[in-house]
């Protein structure tokens, strides 16, 4: 199997699917049916830091929800499909519309609904706490659990691989 730095070198677009990756699965409904969900702040800017390095990031979720589409929209996260529970046909249309390759991609997901995209990317990535059958198909599996740093994790380790992390942290300083 390739090494997963050079899988992620190669990395163009990352896709994230939200409930369980971005968050910690959890659906908090108010009484009223709004949607609530709590997202990682420090995931948040892992997503910045990769946007500026020059990797695009993309949003499939099989949920609709007005939340999902404001924290995108303020990370500045222009490709966010909602509302698919097949994601393959999402996947698709955004690798086509960005002239990619399959091994350009890397998926990040947590369930079962994840597998039919995370076994076409060039690099497949599960949470910690992802099902075990889910665990079984990813190429690199993050050290946090979703919603608690596993995006962030994500994040570093292809700007690591792509050269670009310790110049994006040095800019801190």
């Amino acid at each position: 199997m390739q090494d997963i730095d050079t899988k992620a070198r190669g990395v163009k677009l990352v896709i994230f699917d939200v409930d369980g990756v971005l968050t910690d699965g959890s659906l908090y409904l108010g009484d009223d049916g709004q949607e609530y969900k709590s997202f990682n702040s420090r995931d948040g800017h892992g997503m910045k830091m990769l946007q500026k390095s020059g990797v695009v990031i993309g949003i499939i979720t099989g949920r609709t929800s007005e939340v999902v589409r404001i924290r995108m929209a303020s990370l500045g996260i222009e490709h966010v499909y909602q509302g698919k529970l097949d994601k393959l046909p999402a996947y698709e249309e955004l690798r086509d519309k960005l002239g990619l390759s399959h091994d350009q991609v890397a998926y990040v997901g947590d369930d079962v609904v994840d597998l039919p995209i995370m076994r076409r990317v060039g690099l497949a990535i599960a949470v910690n706490d992802a099902h075990p059958f889910v665990l079984q198909h990813a190429h690199w599996q993050t050290p946090h659990n979703g919603g608690r740093g596993a995006a962030r994790d994500v994040c570093e380790m292809v700007l690591q691989a792509q050269g670009n992390l310790e110049t994006e942290l040095d800019s801190y300083l």
